[in-house]
């Protein structure tokens, strides 16, 4: 078996969406800045993020038909030249000084749900080109890719719109040209076979929704991702919210997203040899109940910048846990199930992520930090309980034979 750092198709794949992700990273920061910068009004630049959000969350489920129903090749091939030909067009806007606010949510959307789209072909097609034993480093290596955008993201982003407003979004153009070069490099087809008349895109999505709800292990995934997603995603903004209370630093704010995401960042390095000594369903459990524990220690240290530091620690044990549950279900969900499974996954478990903001707003302003992540702790506590009893976390079920791979 070669090497995963051998592996031509992967990494053709993964070089290319790093330099996508980066560029999504920087336009990521620089539209808040630009929208400000257009309006003055930071409702505005909230209303633009928002907006992607739920673009992203609502197209999800058909996302997952799509993967499952066309070539996965023009699948990616598609959603980066959507958006590719949108920066095009947006970088002009913005040149020519006619880049409004409607204009900018537009260019938000289309991000959004070609986004969308990549990741959850990017994810499908996982399995027809790494094989079946090295699938939890690769969904590592992708871990990894995510947190090193992160960290990188940002600060790119606010240098290169210091220079001039419209290069953190050439730069994100340029980008999706790049990915759509390695994506064409591709040789080895990205699924396998299927039936020659697809399904109504009713049945087809009703047979992706039943496959996971009959999998007890995809169930036990989904009632254990959903609270610790939502947690950690409203712990993160209490602890922004709070620092910002209390008067720290912006410069020093900053630092709290980069001790975070160096914690993930780390923990994508270490997950192949923690998968190596702990079984999935070990995993799942640790990092569940030691997530109870840090949110616990996290309250207690709202006073400053510590506060992070759990929640790096939290990050360091997800990506090998994601890693073995995500290279566990790409294994084992037949190929042309990949997409909707996958969809009804992320729909399931981002969803209440996405709420998560709101309401730490609100139990901070009414109740106090400490309160909000008291909150956000005892979800999480629902998880650990979760992965502590259910059967799901240890079932086995046979790979797919489903092996004929079509161009």
């Amino acid at each position: 078996m070669t090497a995963l750092w051998r592996n031509r198709e992967f990494n053709l794949l993964w070089t290319g969406q790093c330099f996508s992700d980066l560029g999504d990273a920087i336009a990521q920061f620089a539209l808040p800045l630009l929208v400000l910068m257009l309006t003055g009004s930071p409702v505005q630049a909230g209303i633009v993020g928002t907006v992607a959000k739920v673009a992203g969350l609502a197209s999800r489920l058909p996302v997952g038909v799509l993967v499952d129903r066309v070539n996965r090749r023009w699948a990616l091939l598609g959603a980066d030249a959507a958006r590719l030909l949108s920066g095009i067009t947006f970088v002009a806007l913005i040149l020519s000084g006619h880049a409004g606010l409607p204009v900018i949510i537009a260019v938000a959307v289309v991000d959004a749900v070609a986004g969308s789209v990549f990741f959850t072909t990017e994810r499908a097609a996982l399995s027809s080109i790494v094989p079946k034993e090295q699938l939890p480093a690769a969904v590592a290596r992708n871990e990894a890719r995510g947190y090193g955008v992160t960290l990188a993201g940002p600060p790119l982003g606010g240098l290169l719109f210091g220079i001039g407003h419209a290069l953190p979004f050439i730069g994100n153009t340029i980008s999706y040209l790049a990915s759509m070069i390695g994506v064409a490099l591709i040789r080895r087809p990205l699924q396998r076979s299927r039936a020659e008349t697809p399904d109504g895109y009713t049945t087809a999505l009703a047979e992706g929704v039943r496959y996971v709800a009959r999998q007890p292990f995809l169930r036990a995934v989904l009632l254990i991702a959903a609270p610790l997603n939502f947690a950690i995603n409203g712990v993160i903004f209490t602890v922004v919210v709070s620092l910002q209370q209390t008067g720290t630093a912006p410069a020093v704010i900053g630092l709290t997203e980069t001790v975070i995401a160096v914690g993930g960042l780390t923990g994508a390095f270490f997950a192949p040899l923690l998968q190596r000594r702990l079984r999935m369903a070990t995993l799942t459990r640790m990092i569940c109940t030691a997530a109870t524990l840090l949110l616990l220690l996290s309250a207690v240290l709202m006073t400053g910048l510590a506060a992070a530091a759990p929640v790096a620690v939290i990050l360091f044990l997800a990506p090998a846990c994601n890693a073995a549950i995500f290279g566990h279900l790409a294994a084992t969900t037949p190929d042309r199930l990949q997409g909707r499974v996958l969809s009804v996954i992320f729909l399931a478990a981002n969803s209440a992520a996405a709420a998560a903001p709101l309401l730490a707003g609100l139990l901070v302003t009414h109740a106090g930090s400490t309160i909000a992540v008291l909150v956000f702790a005892a979800s999480v506590a629902v998880s650990a309980v979760t992965a502590a009893v259910s059967p799901g976390l240890r079932q086995e079920t046979r790979t797919p034979t489903d092996n004929k791979a079509i161009r």
